[in-house]
């Protein structure tokens, strides 16, 4: 090996180093474009799918086809809205009206439970501390919850900035659903040539297994609000249709909002209906979401986008602490589009030994013999390839 071999290769290392920390740096800069650019892609995905539909069962061209889509899903919203979003703000202001008052309750039944129990005081101080020991236990809680979603309130109530992104977003996703093979194929040309195919398989691998989460994560809303509306309507709790709501649109932050859609409307029971009651919300709770969990999800949802909960669990956290509130909206597809890209690279083409490069059919070749009468050209020479003409 020659000397200036070595330096050329130590150069290489360092140049490829600082080209990644400043990727790294950019992407850092960028992230929250980037994971705009990701939602807009989820919302291409959904409107591709519809305007596919239209276009193959009524013969449409694809720009009636999306038109189509954006009027028909507009319509449904609409719908939806003028159904459910009257009664739902009432519900949600007697239920913010009612919530200073609840969590007076509960701090009031933790003091005297910390009183009577030496371990659960010592667990629960400084609850009962009054103005002189500091804040209580709900609070703490609360307070706790609030700086590690840091970023929720502040995105909610910034509505300029909610209004341009959300603009963006519908603007994007109108494009890239109107001609997806654009963005595609340009993807595709930034790979190398000999990996031009397995990039084509992992982009149409991503679009299905979005699709797949998408349609199953409606139904499973659909299916966990109106069957909890319907449970707590039967059980008499107070506000019912605002909570069956809640659990709804709590199905897209997998687990946390599991947890957080079964324990609330059982905790603003206690007060009235006492333990047991509230012990028979936890239950309709767990039923309904283990019905969806057994029974809707495995019907709706596909191979592709099973989940580890461990990972789903640990995407949900990092993607929240990251991103806030938006990264708890994205964490499972997210998560899912890395799972296929791990798959489909890490997996089969490293650890499996599969290579990155596309393997090649043999060309189909016609076969001439000499006959007494001319040349006897085989019919079916060029349908099969050399080494399957030669063992028939």
């Amino acid at each position: 090996m020659t000397p200036g071999f070595g330096a050329r290769q130590a150069y290489g290392v360092v140049a490829t180093t600082i080209f990644v920390v400043l990727l790294l740096l950019f992407v850092n800069k960028v992230a929250d474009l980037l994971l705009l650019m990701f939602v807009a892609a989820l919302f291409a995905v959904y409107l591709a799918s519809v305007t596919d539909f239209l276009t193959l069962r009524f013969g449409l061209a694809r720009g009636f086809g999306l038109i189509g889509a954006l009027l028909g899903s507009i319509f449904v919203i609409g719908a939806v809205a003028l159904l459910i979003v009257p009664p739902v703000i009432t519900q949600f202001s007697e239920l913010m009206n009612a919530l200073p008052r609840q969590v007076n309750a509960w701090e009031l039944e933790l003091a005297r439970l910390a009183q009577e129990d030496n371990l659960l005081g010592r667990i629960l101080s400084p609850v009962g501390d009054g103005g002189e020991g500091g804040a209580g236990f709900i609070d703490r809680v609360f307070q706790q919850v609030s700086e590690f979603f840091n970023d929720v309130v502040p995105y909610i109530f910034s509505g300029i900035g909610v209004a341009i992104h959300l603009v963006s977003v519908l603007i994007m996703g109108i494009y890239m659903a109107l001609k997806p093979s654009v963005y595609r194929e340009g993807v595709i040309a930034l790979t190398p040539p000999a990996y031009r195919e397995l990039a084509r398989d992992i982009l149409a691998d991503l679009g299905h297994t979005l699709r797949a989460w998408l349609v199953g994560l409606g139904i499973a809303m659909l299916v966990l609000g109106s069957l909890t509306w319907v449970g707590l309507y039967l059980l008499d709790v107070p506000y019912s249709l605002a909570f069956g709501v809640f659990t709804g649109l709590a199905v897209i932050v997998p687990f946390f909002g599991t947890i957080i859609s079964t324990l609330l409307p059982a905790l603003f029971v206690i007060s009235s209906g006492g333990v047991s009651k509230a012990l028979l919300v936890i239950l309709l709770g767990v039923i309904v979401h283990v019905f969806e969990a057994n029974v809707v999800a495995p019907m709706v949802f596909e191979k592709q986008v099973e989940l580890p909960p461990v990972l789903t669990i640990i995407s949900v956290l990092v993607m929240a602490k990251l991103l806030g509130f938006v990264g708890l909206l994205v964490a499972v597809p997210v998560l899912a589009t890395v799972m296929v890209i791990v798959r489909r690279i890490f997996v089969h083409r490293i650890l499996e030994g599969r290579g990155f490069h596309r393997i090649e059919k043999d060309a189909p070749a016609i076969i001439s013999l000499a006959t007494g009468d001319g040349v006897l050209v085989l019919p079916s020479a060029s349908e099969v390839n050399i080494p399957a003409l030669l063992e028939g």
